[in-house]
Protein backbone atom coordinates (compact mmCIF):
# COMPACT_ATOMS: atom_id res chain seq x y z
CA UNK A 1 0.00 0.00 0.00
CA UNK A 2 1.41 3.41 -0.73
CA UNK A 3 0.46 6.47 1.52
CA UNK A 4 -1.62 8.39 -1.40
CA UNK A 5 -3.48 4.99 -2.11
CA UNK A 6 -4.11 4.85 1.58
CA UNK A 7 -5.48 8.46 1.98
CA UNK A 8 -7.54 8.38 -1.07
CA UNK A 9 -9.14 5.23 0.42
CA UNK A 10 -9.52 6.61 3.90
CA UNK A 11 -11.29 9.61 2.32
CA UNK A 12 -13.33 7.46 0.09
CA UNK A 13 -14.74 5.57 2.92
CA UNK A 14 -14.99 8.18 5.30
CA UNK A 15 -17.21 10.42 3.18
CA UNK A 16 -19.47 6.95 2.57
CA UNK A 17 -19.79 6.40 6.44
CA UNK A 18 -20.92 10.33 6.80
CA UNK A 19 -23.27 10.23 3.71
CA UNK A 20 -24.97 7.06 4.98
CA UNK A 21 -25.13 8.20 8.52
CA UNK A 22 -27.03 10.96 7.23
CA UNK A 23 -24.32 12.94 9.18
CA UNK A 24 -23.95 14.39 5.63
CA UNK A 25 -26.02 15.18 3.23
CA UNK A 26 -25.05 13.46 -0.25
CA UNK A 27 -26.90 15.81 -2.62
CA UNK A 28 -24.85 18.96 -0.79
CA UNK A 29 -21.85 17.27 -2.22
CA UNK A 30 -22.79 15.77 -5.16
CA UNK A 31 -22.27 16.98 -9.13
CA UNK A 32 -25.11 18.51 -10.47
CA UNK A 33 -24.76 19.88 -14.01
CA UNK A 34 -27.37 21.86 -14.13
CA UNK A 35 -26.85 23.37 -10.94
CA UNK A 36 -22.97 24.02 -11.49
CA UNK A 37 -23.53 27.72 -10.56
CA UNK A 38 -24.85 27.05 -7.14
CA UNK A 39 -22.88 23.80 -6.45
CA UNK A 40 -19.50 24.57 -8.07
CA UNK A 41 -17.45 22.49 -5.46
CA UNK A 42 -19.30 19.38 -6.99
CA UNK A 43 -17.25 19.21 -9.56
CA UNK A 44 -14.35 18.30 -7.06
CA UNK A 45 -16.56 16.70 -4.27
CA UNK A 46 -18.43 14.26 -5.98
CA UNK A 47 -15.43 11.91 -6.57
CA UNK A 48 -15.86 11.07 -2.89
CA UNK A 49 -19.57 10.13 -2.91
CA UNK A 50 -20.85 6.89 -3.66
CA UNK A 51 -24.40 5.93 -4.24
CA UNK A 52 -24.35 2.60 -2.31
CA UNK A 53 -22.28 0.02 -0.91
CA UNK A 54 -21.13 -1.85 -4.34
CA UNK A 55 -20.32 0.80 -5.86
CA UNK A 56 -18.03 2.00 -3.54
CA UNK A 57 -16.50 -1.16 -3.23
CA UNK A 58 -16.27 -1.85 -7.03
CA UNK A 59 -14.03 1.54 -7.44
CA UNK A 60 -11.86 1.06 -4.19
CA UNK A 61 -11.24 -2.45 -5.78
CA UNK A 62 -10.01 -0.84 -8.87
CA UNK A 63 -7.73 2.06 -6.70
CA UNK A 64 -6.51 -0.75 -4.66
CA UNK A 65 -4.72 -3.02 -7.07
CA UNK A 66 -3.70 -0.64 -9.73
CA UNK A 67 -2.63 2.86 -7.33
CA UNK A 68 -0.20 1.43 -5.67
CA UNK A 69 2.01 0.30 -8.79
CA UNK A 70 0.97 3.47 -10.67
CA UNK A 71 2.31 6.10 -7.60
CA UNK A 72 5.22 4.08 -7.30
CA UNK A 73 5.80 4.40 -10.77
CA UNK A 74 4.94 8.13 -11.07
CA UNK A 75 5.72 9.39 -7.68
CA UNK A 76 2.94 10.54 -5.12
CA UNK A 77 2.59 14.14 -6.56
CA UNK A 78 2.50 12.93 -9.42
CA UNK A 79 -0.40 9.99 -9.19
CA UNK A 80 -2.54 12.63 -7.14
CA UNK A 81 -2.34 15.12 -9.89
CA UNK A 82 -3.27 12.07 -12.21
CA UNK A 83 -6.05 11.00 -9.99
CA UNK A 84 -7.63 14.29 -9.52
CA UNK A 85 -7.63 15.47 -13.07
CA UNK A 86 -9.28 12.32 -14.00
CA UNK A 87 -12.36 13.02 -11.61
CA UNK A 88 -11.97 16.62 -13.11
CA UNK A 89 -12.19 14.91 -16.40
CA UNK A 90 -14.91 12.67 -15.27
CA UNK A 91 -17.12 15.98 -13.95
CA UNK A 92 -16.48 18.42 -17.33
CA UNK A 93 -17.62 15.33 -19.79
CA UNK A 94 -20.58 14.89 -17.31
CA UNK A 95 -21.66 18.79 -17.40
CA UNK A 96 -21.15 18.90 -21.41
CA UNK A 97 -22.70 15.58 -22.02
CA UNK A 98 -25.38 14.69 -19.84
CA UNK A 99 -26.64 17.87 -17.97
CA UNK A 100 -29.52 16.05 -16.20
CA UNK A 101 -29.87 14.64 -12.44
CA UNK A 102 -26.52 14.23 -10.22
CA UNK A 103 -23.28 12.50 -10.91
CA UNK A 104 -21.14 10.87 -7.91
CA UNK A 105 -18.36 8.50 -7.47
CA UNK A 106 -14.52 7.72 -8.05
CA UNK A 107 -15.43 6.04 -11.28
CA UNK A 108 -13.72 8.89 -13.28
CA UNK A 109 -10.64 9.23 -11.30
CA UNK A 110 -10.04 5.43 -11.02
CA UNK A 111 -10.72 5.27 -14.56
CA UNK A 112 -7.65 7.45 -15.28
CA UNK A 113 -5.84 5.56 -12.78
CA UNK A 114 -6.21 2.47 -14.73
CA UNK A 115 -5.74 3.96 -18.02
CA UNK A 116 -1.97 4.74 -16.30
CA UNK A 117 -1.57 1.10 -15.10
CA UNK A 118 -2.21 0.19 -18.79
CA UNK A 119 -0.40 2.75 -20.14
CA UNK A 120 2.58 1.92 -18.20
CA UNK A 121 2.37 -1.79 -18.52
CA UNK A 122 -0.09 -2.49 -21.64
CA UNK A 123 0.71 -5.90 -22.19
CA UNK A 124 0.35 -6.83 -18.05
CA UNK A 125 -2.68 -9.49 -17.63
CA UNK A 126 -5.31 -8.60 -15.63
CA UNK A 127 -7.49 -12.01 -14.47
CA UNK A 128 -11.53 -10.78 -14.57
CA UNK A 129 -13.12 -12.23 -11.83
CA UNK A 130 -9.60 -13.86 -11.04
CA UNK A 131 -10.33 -16.55 -14.02
CA UNK A 132 -10.40 -14.77 -17.70
CA UNK A 133 -6.99 -13.30 -18.95
CA UNK A 134 -7.30 -9.64 -20.30
CA UNK A 135 -3.96 -7.69 -21.55
CA UNK A 136 -4.31 -3.88 -19.86
CA UNK A 137 -4.52 -2.32 -23.16
CA UNK A 138 -7.74 -4.11 -24.27
CA UNK A 139 -9.60 -3.82 -21.37
CA UNK A 140 -9.15 -0.23 -20.99
CA UNK A 141 -10.11 0.25 -25.04
CA UNK A 142 -13.01 -2.31 -23.91
CA UNK A 143 -14.19 0.03 -21.37
CA UNK A 144 -13.85 2.58 -23.41
CA UNK A 145 -15.61 1.42 -26.35
CA UNK A 146 -18.66 0.20 -23.83
CA UNK A 147 -18.73 3.76 -22.11
CA UNK A 148 -19.02 5.59 -25.17
CA UNK A 149 -21.70 3.29 -26.80
CA UNK A 150 -23.76 3.03 -23.23
CA UNK A 151 -23.21 6.51 -23.22
CA UNK A 152 -24.69 7.83 -26.68
CA UNK A 153 -27.71 4.80 -26.61
CA UNK A 154 -28.56 5.23 -23.07
CA UNK A 155 -28.73 2.01 -22.18
CA UNK A 156 -27.06 1.68 -17.99
CA UNK A 157 -29.37 4.45 -16.62
CA UNK A 158 -28.02 5.36 -13.55
CA UNK A 159 -23.91 4.64 -14.51
CA UNK A 160 -22.24 7.75 -15.65
CA UNK A 161 -20.50 6.74 -18.86
CA UNK A 162 -19.26 10.47 -19.68
CA UNK A 163 -17.98 10.62 -16.25
CA UNK A 164 -15.90 7.38 -17.27
CA UNK A 165 -15.25 8.48 -20.91
CA UNK A 166 -13.53 12.21 -19.10
CA UNK A 167 -11.94 9.88 -17.25
CA UNK A 168 -9.95 8.65 -19.40
CA UNK A 169 -9.13 11.60 -21.73
CA UNK A 170 -8.13 13.72 -18.68
CA UNK A 171 -5.68 10.75 -17.41
CA UNK A 172 -4.44 10.48 -20.78
CA UNK A 173 -3.97 13.66 -21.79
CA UNK A 174 -1.70 14.16 -18.48
CA UNK A 175 0.37 11.25 -19.22
CA UNK A 176 1.33 12.07 -22.65
CA UNK A 177 1.84 16.31 -21.29
CA UNK A 178 4.35 14.25 -18.64
CA UNK A 179 5.66 12.28 -21.21
CA UNK A 180 6.40 15.07 -23.62
CA UNK A 181 7.81 17.23 -20.80
CA UNK A 182 9.70 14.26 -20.07
CA UNK A 183 11.60 14.13 -23.22
CA UNK A 184 11.98 17.71 -23.47
CA UNK A 185 14.05 18.08 -20.43
CA UNK A 186 15.13 14.74 -19.74
CA UNK A 187 16.13 13.02 -22.85
CA UNK A 188 19.32 11.61 -23.11
CA UNK A 189 21.51 14.17 -25.38
CA UNK A 190 25.26 14.85 -25.57
CA UNK A 191 26.70 16.85 -22.96
CA UNK A 192 27.89 20.25 -24.19
CA UNK A 193 30.92 21.23 -24.67
CA UNK A 194 30.69 23.97 -22.35
CA UNK A 195 29.05 22.29 -19.96
CA UNK A 196 32.12 19.83 -19.82
CA UNK A 197 34.42 22.80 -19.41
CA UNK A 198 32.19 24.25 -16.49
CA UNK A 199 32.81 21.05 -14.44
CA UNK A 200 36.24 21.06 -14.77
CA UNK A 201 36.82 24.42 -13.79
CA UNK A 202 34.76 23.44 -10.51
CA UNK A 203 37.38 23.92 -7.33
CA UNK A 204 35.61 22.58 -4.46
CA UNK A 205 34.84 19.21 -4.36
CA UNK A 206 32.84 19.58 -1.08
CA UNK A 207 31.02 22.88 -2.45
CA UNK A 208 29.84 20.12 -6.01
CA UNK A 209 28.44 17.68 -3.55
CA UNK A 210 26.61 19.61 -1.18
CA UNK A 211 24.77 21.23 -4.25
CA UNK A 212 24.23 17.61 -5.81
CA UNK A 213 22.59 16.36 -2.46
CA UNK A 214 20.02 19.13 -2.44
CA UNK A 215 18.59 17.49 -6.28
CA UNK A 216 15.20 16.44 -5.49
CA UNK A 217 15.65 13.22 -6.73
CA UNK A 218 11.83 11.98 -5.85
CA UNK A 219 10.68 14.95 -8.49
CA UNK A 220 12.58 13.37 -11.12
CA UNK A 221 11.64 11.10 -13.80
CA UNK A 222 12.37 7.44 -12.62
CA UNK A 223 14.60 6.86 -15.14
CA UNK A 224 16.60 10.04 -13.87
CA UNK A 225 16.10 9.33 -10.46
CA UNK A 226 18.04 5.80 -10.77
CA UNK A 227 21.07 7.31 -12.41
CA UNK A 228 21.17 10.58 -9.86
CA UNK A 229 20.77 8.31 -6.74
CA UNK A 230 23.76 6.03 -8.32
CA UNK A 231 25.76 8.82 -9.18
CA UNK A 232 25.14 10.59 -5.64
CA UNK A 233 26.33 7.73 -4.00
CA UNK A 234 29.46 7.06 -5.92
CA UNK A 235 30.59 10.19 -5.13
CA UNK A 236 30.37 10.07 -1.67
CA UNK A 237 31.99 6.57 -1.48
CA UNK A 238 34.90 6.85 -4.08
CA UNK A 239 35.27 11.27 -3.70
CA UNK A 240 34.01 13.92 -6.38
CA UNK A 241 37.43 12.72 -8.44
CA UNK A 242 35.98 9.51 -8.94
CA UNK A 243 33.27 11.12 -11.43
CA UNK A 244 34.27 11.54 -14.95
CA UNK A 245 33.28 15.26 -16.42
CA UNK A 246 30.10 13.96 -18.34
CA UNK A 247 28.70 11.93 -14.44
CA UNK A 248 29.68 15.72 -13.05
CA UNK A 249 28.03 17.21 -15.91
CA UNK A 250 24.34 15.53 -15.60
CA UNK A 251 24.65 16.28 -11.64
CA UNK A 252 25.29 19.75 -12.51
CA UNK A 253 22.34 19.62 -14.84
CA UNK A 254 19.75 18.38 -11.98
CA UNK A 255 21.02 20.75 -9.55
CA UNK A 256 20.06 24.19 -8.37
CA UNK A 257 22.21 26.69 -9.90
CA UNK A 258 25.17 28.55 -8.69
Amino acid sequence: MTPWVLRLLVANVAVFLLTTSQLLDWRYVALIPGAILIQPWGIFTYMFVHGGFWHLAFNMIGLYFFGPRLETQLGGKFFLRLYLLSGLGGAAFSFLFARHGAVVGASGAVFGVLLGFAYFWPRERIYIWGVLPVEARWLVGALAAMSLYSGISGTGSGVAHFAHLGGFAAGYAYLRWRKRKYHQQWKPMATPKSQLAKAARRSSDGGSLRRWESIRIEELHELNREEVGRLLAKAKESGVPSLTLEERAMLDRFATPD
